[in-house]
């Protein structure tokens, strides 16, 4: 069956540890399912696989791949849930589970023609959902949502900044929050991104750093040092930044000063459970919610999505189609 596989690592190439090609089909153990893959969406968390990241070489070769959807042996069409958890280890959330893992870190990921999950791991998909949609949504989008919801302390509608418009959580965060009611403003460094996140539901675009006409309740912050003082300096008194990446770096000056002075709190926020991913496709559903796709390609060449992503030039999800 057709893998794409991270075969070797490079911080400085990482697309030369990249292979596309025919792997044995796997067992599947009691307790697990077998999923004929439909589609599937890269993840920053691919990109960084490649590059050494979270995957030691002793691993090696590992299957990518976090996000897919795809048809059970009864039929039953299924989106995959990518966090393989014990409730109760997490104290009844997964994601709190010590051990806790995504697929192609512990185990092989989702870019095969054959996925080999947990059964807890396979969630209905909605109908009238798209292959290409349903596949963008356990990863990023799960994280999003559970950043504006159990994370954010937002308990009505509010005022919600995301920063760096065009990544795969701000994007579905503009989106997630416009629906749960809220007031949404976005950053970007690029005009065309900002055009694109106001077509998407932003009630305003601004340039990264830019100051805003007022102050926001919550900043939803993937970027990390780009962006820390703009978030921190952004928040109203009392005000939350729930954080869940650094791409461009996890160190930047606290500011704590203001923090304490200001009452500011920082919240981490990693994925979302099984339940909260049902919660959310009950919500895309009943609002008709679209995810942003940037572009599906077949997966023989998932060659072409990770250049892309290696550019960042992209705005939505990057597809693999089966």
């Amino acid at each position: 069956m057709l893998a794409v596989r991270c075969v070797a690592q490079s911080k400085d190439d990482p697309l030369s540890g990249l292979h596309v090609g025919d792997i044995p089909e796997p067992e599947v153990p009691d307790g697990w399912l077998s999923v004929e893959l439909r589609s599937a969406a890269l993840n920053h968390h691919d990109l960084w696989s490649l590059k050494g990241v979270g995957l030691r070489p002793d691993q090696l070769p590992m299957t990518l791949g976090t996000d897919a959807a795809g048809v059970l042996a009864d039929g039953t069409e299924v989106i995959i849930y990518p966090v393989v958890a014990d409730q109760a280890a997490g104290r009844g959330d997964e994601t709190l589970d010590p051990g806790r893992t995504m697929f192609s870190e512990k185990h092989q990921g989702t870019f095969s023609e054959k996925v080999i999950i947990p059964a807890r791991n396979a969630v209905p998909k909605p109908k009238g959902l798209s292959w290409e949609a349903a596949a963008c949504l356990p990863t990023a989008w799960l994280t999003a949502y559970r950043m504006l919801t159990s994370r954010s302390g937002l308990t009505g509608p509010g005022t919600v900044l995301v920063q760096g418009a065009g990544g795969g959580v701000a994007t579905a965060a503009i989106v997630l929050a416009k629906a749960l009611g809220h007031t949404v403003l976005c950053t970007s460094r690029d005009s065309g991104r900002g055009a694109k996140a106001k077509e998407l539901g932003a009630d305003g675009c601004f340039v990264t750093g830019e100051r805003l006409p007022e102050k926001v309740d919550v900043v939803i912050e993937t970027v990390g040092a780009a962006t820390w003082d703009h978030s921190l300096r952004a928040l109203r008194p009392g005000g939350r930044i729930v954080v869940s990446g650094a791409t461009t770096g996890p160190n930047p000056p606290a500011d704590l000063n203001r923090v304490f002075f200001l009452q500011l709190s920082v919240v981490g926020s990693t994925m979302g459970t099984r339940d909260e991913l049902d919660e959310m496709l009950k919500l895309v559903a009943a609002k008709g919610i679209v995810p942003e796709i940037d572009s599906v390609v077949p997966m023989s060449r998932a060659h072409e999505q990770f250049a892309k992503m290696d550019t960042g030039e992209v705005f939505g999800k990057l597809v693999l189609t089966a």
